[in-house]
Parts: structure tokens; C-alpha cells; sequence
């Protein structure tokens, strides 16, 4: 397993990944971890989570250099994720035993109430393109609810990988309360089917939630999933165009565009399309590309090599098609590792543009007459992960947020994670939620207690 740099592709570090044998011997120790934490009390936990916190903070720029080497985001995006992370464990120290009280009902009985029991060992299947805020918002509130997490990391971040693990030690948790397997996917099923492993937590493609969900099921196994999306940023005739615009580029192209939560569909009421597009194409242009360990570079490069062909081909097949390139459109660098900021314009239903999820910095534009016909364009998709409405009349804004079919809809402001607010899919985005109250509430036993005077 080895950690390449996708700028100069220089191989940073390899690793050897773990072997089945090896699998076998660690599980039981995880199973040993959990039944000590979960005895754990609150006051105990959240007190190794601002531990956490703490060090998050204080290594923040080592562990940025440590993402944006391996998978290529600006440097400075890279340490606001880092410092995000602090903040969710600060949440859930904070919040969880709260959230997690038992919950009184009314019943015929003496009394009846809810008690909310972690689960054990709950295995994590993790992306890259957050490599740190997508582990963190897993393991915040599964870990203070008392479970215990198992990380199978995506395999071009190992030293994201090992990097978490080590800060759960160095912040006081006990061993194998976190734990990170470098193992390939093809051991997931069988880590699946170990008792030890309780529910599957999954962010990532759509492909790979199918056959992990179908995993899980298998076993009789709850899971969480947080795939794709192709969200819709729908630009109204009465929105503020300056601050539409501004946001439509931090929205789109953040993180180099690779994001699920990323506005990828452009809907502009046609009575403002022209000022729109005319802002959108200053503000990409001032867009710097290049090295993402420059503090000043707003794009760097994608991913994976692979990554640059694919969005390639999806704008050239949605050109075909009748999309039109306004700016960008190209693939450059010595190693073919940047794919140029870019805006499609003319984009319809039955393109890929469309259809299908551009992981990288595309903005697929295209024009509408009527709200009813925004609300149509943006509910013609697969997906439903997020959306931003932007309008003066935020009654209007509201309307129009309630008929798209999403887990999240922002009115004048991208959508974006929060550790106070719910977040997840519905469609092929995938099911549950993460965050909140509500996330911590995905992997605990809700067991109700009946209570008979004797």
C-alpha cells in the first residue's frame, strides 16, 4: 500500500497492509476494548475528547501537509479541515451524555422509559477527499456514545490513516478503543462478518455503498451510507447575483471540486443567466492553479490520474451532447494531474453533466423560466445529498427548499456539514444521518425498559 504524492507523483511512504491472519488477531482485542469503554462514564470520555481537540489544534499544520500531500487539497483547506475536526470532538464532549439521556414515556406501566445502549464495534468505510473530517464525524459522536470504531480508510491516504489512530492514543483513549486496519476492500466482507463488528458506517461512492450495504444486510447488520450527489444551486430572478456568485465558486470548486456536497447543477433564472454567468466566469478565472502547498493556490491537483481522465470524459461526452464549454475544459500539467476550472454551459437532462456526479471543478449551467421548472430540474436526478435555493424572499426560499427531494437545502448559502445540524442523503445519496443529535442516535440500542410495581 503505498502514499503517492499526486502533484509530482513521488511515492511519500509505503506501507504493508494487513493481513487476514493479522485481522483475525486484532478483532478479538477490539471486542476486549469495548466492553471496558462502554463502562466508561461521560464525564471520563469527554474529557479524552477535548484531549483530542486539543491536539487536533495544536498539529494542525502537520497534519494538513500530511492530506494535501497525499491527496492534493490547497494547504489552507486542509488546515480548516483539521481544525473542524477539534470542533466536532469539542461537540460531542460536550453534548453527548445530554443527547443521550434516558428518555421517559408515557405507558401503563409503573414507568417506561429509553434507555440508549452503544452497540460494540462499529466498522468505518472511509473516502479520501476528506480524509480527516469524514473520519472524525464518524468517530465523534460513535466512540462518546460509547461503541468503539474500526477505520478501513481509502488506500491512497494511509498516512491520514495512521496519523488518526496515533492522535486517539497520544490523547489518552485506550488501545483498540480506535483502530486503524490497512487492509485492502477485499477483506471488508470478512471483517463484515466477524461478531465483533456490530454496524457498518460507509462515505463514498455509490458502487461501494451497493456492495457494502448488500454486506451488511447479509449479516443482519445495520449501516449508514453517504454517497454521491449532483446537488442544485438554484439561482432566483430576485437573488443577490454578487453574493450567488461568490458562493457558487467557493461551493463548487473548494476541495478542487471533489466533494459530495459540492453545487455541481447551476440553475439560473434566465432573467439574470447573463449577469450570473458573466461574475461566475471573473471569479473562476482569478481561480489560481498549481502546487496545493502554496498557500495561494485555489486548485490543486486532482486525486488520481484516473480522477483527470474520468471528468474528462464526462465533459467531452456532455459536449457531444450539445453542452458548451465557456471556460476551461482542458486537462494540463506535466503529469496530466490538473483538470482547469470549468464552466458547461447548455447543460440538459440526458448529459453526464447532468446525470451523473462530476468529482472535480465543473459547473454544469444551465437556464430555467419558472420556479416549478427549477423545482422539476432539480428533483430530475439520481441523487438528493444537499442544495442551496438563493432568493430575497425567503419565504419563497423556503417553498421551493421543501419540494427538493435532499437531505439538506441551504437558502442564500451553500450547503456545508455542521456538527450541530443533521446531514445525509435520501435516494442515491444513500440513508441515515450523521450529526446532532440525530448522528449520535445511528449506532445505539434504543432499549425500552418497563417498569411493574412488584
Amino acid at each position: 500500500m503505498k502514499s503517492i504524492n499526486p502533484f509530482n507523483l513521488n511515492e511519500l511512504k509505503s506501507y504493508n497492509k494487513v493481513s487476514k491472519e493479522k485481522v483475525t488477531q486484532i478483532l478479538p482485542k477490539i471486542e476486549n476494548a469495548f466492553q471496558k469503554w462502554k463502562t466508561i462514564s461521560f464525564a471520563d470520555r469527554s474529557k479524552l475528547f477535548r484531549n483530542l481537540s486539543s491536539l487536533l489544534k495544536d498539529n494542525s499544520k502537520k497534519l494538513a501537509e500530511i492530506a494535501t500531500m497525499e491527496m492534493g487539497k490547497p494547504i489552507a483547506e486542509a488546515e480548516a479541515e483539521v481544525e473542524k475536526c477539534a470542533w466536532v470532538c469539542s461537540y460531542y464532549a460536550d453534548h453527548a451524555e445530554n443527547f443521550l439521556q434516558d428518555k421517559v414515556i408515557e405507558s401503563d406501566y409503573y414507568s417506561t422509559f429509553i434507555s440508549y445502549e452503544a452497540l460494540g464495534a462499529i466498522l468505518a468505510v472511509m473516502p479520501w477527499n476528506y480524509p480527516y473530517w469524514q473520519v472524525f464525524r464518524f468517530a465523534a459522536p460513535t466512540i462518546m456514545a460509547g461503541n468503539v470504531g474500526v477505520l478501513k480508510h481509502a488506500s491512497n491516504v494511509p498516512q491520514c490513516a495512521e496519523a488518526i489512530e496515533q492522535l486517539f492514543l497520544e490523547a489518552g483513549f485506550p488501545k483498540n478503543v480506535f483502530t486503524t486496519l490497512l487492509i485492502e476492500s477485499d477483506l471488508v466482507e470478512e471483517v463484515i462478518q466477524s461478531d465483533t463488528i456490530r454496524a457498518i458506517s460507509l462515505t463514498g461512492s455509490g458502487k461501494a455503498g451497493a456492495v457494502v450495504s448488500a454486506q451488511a444486510s447479509k449479516e443482519i447488520k445495520k449501516s449508514l451510507l453517504e454517497l454521491g450527489g449532483s446537488d442544485a444551486f438554484i439561482i432566483c430572478e430576485d437573488a443577490s447575483i454578487e453574493k450567488a456568485a461568490d458562493a457558487a465558486v467557493k461551493g463548487r470548486f473548494q476541495n478542487n471540486g471533489q466533494s459530495c456536497i459540492a453545487a455541481k447543477r447551476f440553475m439560473i433564472q434566465e432573467q439574470v443567466y447573463d449577469e450570473f454567468i458573466n461574475l461566475l466566469i471573473q471569479r473562476v478565472e482569478e481561480l489560481k492553479v498549481g502546487n496545493p502547498m502554496d498557500e495561494e493556490t485555489d486548485i490543486g491537483p486532482l486525486a488520481k490520474q484516473s480522477f483527470v481522465e474520468d471528468i474528462a470524459k464526462q465533459v467531452d461526452k456532455s459536449i457531444e451532447k450539445g453542452a458548451t464549454v465557456k471556460i476551461g475544459g482542458e486537462v494540463r500539467g506535466e503529469n496530466n494531474q490538473f483538470y482547469v476550472p470549468t464552466i458547461l454551459e447548455n447543460v440538459q437532462p440526458g448529459m453526464p453533466a447532468f446525470d451523473e456526479e462530476l468529482f472535480g471543478p465543473v459547473a454544469s449551467c444551465m437556464q430555467f423560466d419558472t420556479i416549478e421548472e427549477a423545482i422539476d430540474l432539480a428533483n430530475d436526478s439520481q441523487f438528493g445529498l444537499g442544495g442551496s435555493v438563493w432568493t430575497e424572499d425567503l419565504e419563497q426560499g423556503v417553498n421551493i427548499a421543501r419540494k427538493i427531494v435532499t437531505g439538506t437545502v441551504a437558502v442564500n448559502d451553500i450547503t456545508k456539514s455542521d456538527p450541530r445540524i443533521p446531514f445525509g442523503g435520501v435516494k442515491q445519496s444513500g440513508f441515515g444521518r450523521e450529526l446532532s443529535k440525530e448522528g449520535i442516535m445511528e449506532f445505539v440500542n434504543k432499549k425500552a425498559i418497563n417498569v411493574k410495581k412488584a
